[in-house]
Order: structure tokens, then sequence, then C-alpha cells
């Protein structure tokens, strides 16, 4: 499927978005440049201390405040086909006091999630007797079922980070650091069609027990088992996100073992991915199978995260998440063991719950690769 970005970022979505603010009992949703602004209206503006903020009141028409020499840009980029006001504003303006007097009086706002604290304090100021709550609230279940055409772009985002995977083989050998190979990864990323580069974790040996491990000039030794987890953003907004492990040379028969457990538990939870299946119960799919195995106290973080506009955010697969799945969630399924100061592992694939089942999003070998 090609997806356009009419498909990604559609006109009805602000009116969804409206209709939500005022069911949740919020006056206006406030949103600042970041995921939750691209999500409503496609245009990926760029953060300034300068405001740009797309207003969405509950009751009332639209509007966004963008700083008279951003204006160009915010009439050129999709945000233009939703026929909102722009309202620019000039250097000397004070462009909180303005959306507090075109709002009037609102007794609770949603601030984008991942607002400035310098504007959110600004918005306090500009409007006293408003609550501020998290837009999150009201974005946060509808940015995390996902439409036909986002579940396309993360299939679009999945093959090209597969692509990598693919690729990795060559880069890793004995003698060479850690940095060195995460930059060929790197270049291999943005080749591979992402437009950024988000993350590059290779953890060898003993690195390999740190979950999010960073590049070091540490060099890979014969034998040693290399966590390789990688991911980009998409020229779409989507990102992708996949962990796989390798060996340079044969791997220690321990850990072999604990390998063959971990992918177990992987395609366990994978299997358990179905309508109505609570986030917390993918969560102990995976789980119990590590426990039964007694390498239980060694997955010490959560199976999995959603994935979309951002790496993480809505649904988590964790407990306590009792959210029942439904089609169109995405997310990672990524159970790891981590032996500290030996080494450790983790699979990781994305997921799109489907109308019956799960669908994988990634499909590079989830074997050990020996190198």
């Amino acid at each position: 499927m090609t997806t356009t970005s009419s498909d990604l970022y559609p006109v009805s979505r602000l009116a969804a978005v409206r209709e939500a603010t005022a069911a949740a009992g919020l006056g206006a949703l406030l949103l600042t440049p970041g995921p939750d602004l691209r999500y409503v209206t496609g245009y990926d503006a760029l953060p300034l201390e300068r405001l740009t903020c797309l207003v969405v009141p509950a009751a009332g028409e639209p509007f966004m405040m963008v700083p008279r020499l951003e204006l160009p840009t915010a009439e050129h980029s999709p945000a233009s086909r939703l026929g909102v006001e722009f309202v620019a504003w000039d250097e000397t303006d004070d462009p909180y006091v303005q959306v507090a007097h075109r709002l009037g009086s609102v007794a609770k706002v949603g601030l984008a999630d991942r607002m400035w604290a310098l504007q959110s304090l600004r918005f306090r100021d500009a409007m006293p007797g408003a609550e501020q709550v998290l837009a999150g609230s009201v974005l946060g279940p509808l940015r995390a079922r996902k439409s036909p055409a986002e579940a396309a772009a993360l299939r679009a985002a999945g093959a090209a980070i597969d692509a990598v995977h693919a690729q990795v083989p060559q880069f890793l050998k004995a003698g060479r650091s850690e940095r060195g190979v995460g930059r060929d990864i790197a270049e291999a990323i943005l080749a591979a069609g992402h437009a950024t580069v988000d993350f590059v974790i290779v953890g060898s040996g003993p690195n390999g027990a740190s979950p999010h491990h960073e590049l070091s000039d540490r060099v890979i030794q014969p034998g040693d088992p290399v966590v390789v987890d990688i991911g980009g953003t998409m020229p779409s907004g989507y990102c992708s996100d996949s962990t796989r492990v390798y060996c340079v040379g044969e791997p220690s028969p321990e850990f072999v073992k604990y390998y063959e457990v971990l992918k177990e538990a992987q395609e366990a939870a994978c299997a358990h991915v179905r309508p109505g299946v609570t986030c917390e119960s993918v969560d102990s799919a995976a789980r119990d199978v590590i426990s039964e195995a007694g390498y239980g106290e060694y997955f010490i973080h959560r199976t999995g995260h959603g994935i979309g506009l951002e790496t993480h955010e809505d649904p988590y697969i964790v407990s306590g998440n009792t959210t029942p799945m439904e089609p169109g969630f995405a997310f990672s399924i990524e159970p790891g063991i981590y032996l500290l100061g030996r080494h450790g592992a983790r699979i990781e694939d994305i997921v799109i719950c489907g109308e019956t089942a799960g669908e994988r999003l990634n499909h590079s070998t989830r074997d050990l690769v020996i190198v």
C-alpha cells in the first residue's frame, strides 16, 4: 500500500480530536511542536522558544498561533489543508495572552505531552483559572489505534530496519570497537530510507547486559555475543525499532541455553496477541516462560512499548496495564535476559494487533546469528 501525507494525516482527524476534547470535559487542547501536533495536522514544526501552538477549542473554531517569521513555513505545511486560521504574532506580542483572550474563560486545558516547561508555565500565567492536564488523555487513545495508512507506514519502517539488520554481520568483527560498528550501522539506517537515526545500541560481551547501553570504545572479542538494537524515523514521521543478537565466533553453551528460552518467550508473547487480551497479559506470556526456566530475575524491564510517531508511546506492554488490545494497536515485543557483568540478549519485533491476531512487522531471522 502506498501512503500519502493526506492518508497519514487526514483532514477529518481534527474534527475527531475536537469531539474527543469536548467528551473529555476540556475547554481546549494546546498543541505545540512535537508528535501531538504532527498527529493532528501533519505539520512537523520546528520547536523554538517562540510559540507555535494549535489551539483546538471544544467549542469554536481551531486556530494556530505562529511566529510571523515561521508563517510561510506553516502555510506551506500539511496544516494548511485543515482550513484553520493562522494567527501570526510579532516579536513584541505576547502570544500566550492572545491565546487566553481568544479562548475566553475555560476551566481545563490539555497541554501537548511534550510541551516545554517554559511554555506550560507561560500558559498558566496567562490562564490562571484553567487547570492544566496532559493532552495525552485525549490523544493517547486516538494515537494508539493506528489507521490502515499508519499501519502501512510502520510496515515500511519495519522493512527498512530489517534491511539494516541484514547488513550487520558484515560490520561485526573481532577487533572492531562498538563505536566503529555503530557508525556503519547509522550510515546504513539512513541509506535504507530513514530520515533520521534515532538510536544505535551495540552491546558487546558484558555490555549486552545493559539494555540501554550506549556505544563505547570497547573492542569486540572472539566469542562475544552482541546485542544490536536500532531504530530511526522515516520521512512519513513513523518509527522503526528492532533488536537482534549476533555472536562473533562460537557462543558459550550457557548463552545458547538462555537464548533459546528468550526466543521461546518472544514467540509466546507474539502468539498471544489478539483483540480483547490485556496489555499486561502479553507481558505475562513472555515473562512466564522466562521465569519458569529460572531466569525471571534477569528480565528487568517491561515487555514492550507502543510505537508510531514516537518510538515510545501508548500502549505499554507491562504488568498493571489492563487496557484490552484493540485492532490497530502497534507495539514492540522485546523480552530480554541480562546476566550482569557477563552478557545479555534481547529479541524485539514490532507487532500490530489485527482483527484476530497479531502481525509481526519485522521479518529478519530471530535465530542467534554467528558471524
